[in-house]
């Protein structure tokens, strides 16, 4: 690892502004920033330079798996990939979403989770990554064997996030008949008969599992120090529940109401970048322009794109009530960090890993030039 690395000549996204200066890396971290011109470095043409990404909630790593339906890729070549997409998208920290709990989705086998998580580690262990990753468990907690398949992290350091989860019809991201046909009944080609039954199993096993499955992890995950998340809240009633189980992240609350009660509560909410550049959610729900535009917007997701990431508060900066890039940059930097409890990055700051993007942008579409992760360049 180089000892000292300069970025000169850079507009430097700080927290709270925004300056022209320079960067000084040592031995993986930020020893200084300065104003002004430095006399030796590297020249970034008055690029942005801007902390790099922390990515919570991604179901990219999944898609490189599981490419098709019932093709299963080798793991490790399967996360080399994901691994290398991500980085090119500014993304410094990213919490790998690994599902547990399987239903009429198919979902996975229980050991599959697991040896997706064992492939992180061990590539991790090799130094085959260019980000840095953790782990983040999406527990369908209407599935009848969502806790077995959690027995086999109870013990897992990576793991850091967890979410709870109900896609039953009816429940949080699916309150209404006509979304849950739209995304299940159509996607999957369902005749009437098959979707009631779809839809009636699907009730059932939420009426059964739920209440006890959710309780069951929150107790694990509170006694190991996992930050928790609520997902699709609809109602005031859903953020009390949250509140109560001391949940520090919403993701993607389905009504303003639920929002702006997490957001006040000091539950940090998270939207997914793929909303602000599309200009509404793939499901139907609230857009994350009106949560951004009421003050209520914490975090951003790349969900399943990951350079919507970087491209979201470039887009908000520039918009029509744009807000200072810092602020926006910070949905995508330091706010999840946070969130999560990682004090050592999501931030340019003296003392804090050498994690930063350098970044060009005029107009549309922002290019990510260079990325550096603890104060190495990996893009």
């Amino acid at each position: 690892m180089p000892q000292d690395i300069v970025l000169k000549n850079a507009r430097v996204v700080l927290e709270d502004e925004i300056i022209n200066g320079s960067v000084l890396f040592r031995n993986g971290k930020i020893a200084a920033i300065d104003s002004g011109a430095a006399a030796i470095g590297e020249d970034c043409e008055g690029d942005y330079v801007v902390p790099g990404l922390v990515e919570l909630h991604t179901d990219h790593l999944e898609a490189h798996y599981s490419p098709r339906p019932g093709v299963r890729w080798d793991s490790i070549a399967a996360l080399q990939a994901h691994d290398a997409q991500v980085v090119a998208s500014g993304i410094t920290t990213v919490f790998d979403c690994l599902r547990l709990g399987s239903d009429e989705d198919g979902g996975f086998q229980k050991g599959e989770m697991r040896a997706i998580a064992d492939a992180i580690e061990v590539a991790v262990a090799e130094d085959r990554l260019r980000a840095s990753h953790l782990i983040h468990l999406r527990c369908e907690v209407s599935a009848a064997d969502v806790i077995d398949q959690y027995e086999d992290f109870k013990t897992d350091g990576f793991v850091r996030l967890a979410s709870l989860m109900d896609h039953a019809p009816g429940q949080r991201q699916f309150q209404t008949l006509d979304q849950y046909a739209l995304y299940y009944k159509t996607k999957r080609g369902l005749d009437d008969a098959a979707f009631e039954r779809f839809m009636a199993k699907r009730v059932a096993a939420s009426q059964k599992y739920s209440a006890t499955h959710r309780k069951t992890i929150v107790e694990a995950c509170s006694e190991r120090g996992i930050a928790l998340a609520s997902h699709d809240d609809a109602t005031v009633e859903h953020v009390e529940e949250s509140i109560a189980f001391g949940v520090k992240l919403a993701e993607f609350p389905t009504s303003m109401e639920a929002a702006r009660a997490s957001h006040e509560a000091g539950i940090s909410v998270m939207m997914g970048a793929p909303n602000i550049v599309r200009g509404k959610s793939h499901s139907g729900n609230i857009a994350a322009r009106e949560l951004a535009e009421a003050g209520v917007l914490d975090v951003l997701s790349s969900d399943y794109v990951p350079f919507s990431l970087m491209q979201a508060p470039f887009i908000l900066a520039d918009g029509p009530q744009g807000r200072p890039l810092n602020e926006t940059i910070k949905l995508v930097t330091a706010a999840p960090a946070r969130t999560v409890g990682l004090t050592d990055r999501g931030r340019i700051a003296p003392g804090l890993r050498g994690d930063v993007v350098r970044v060009r942008h005029g107009k549309g579409v922002p290019v990510v030039r260079s990325v550096w992760r603890e104060g190495r360049r990996v893009a």
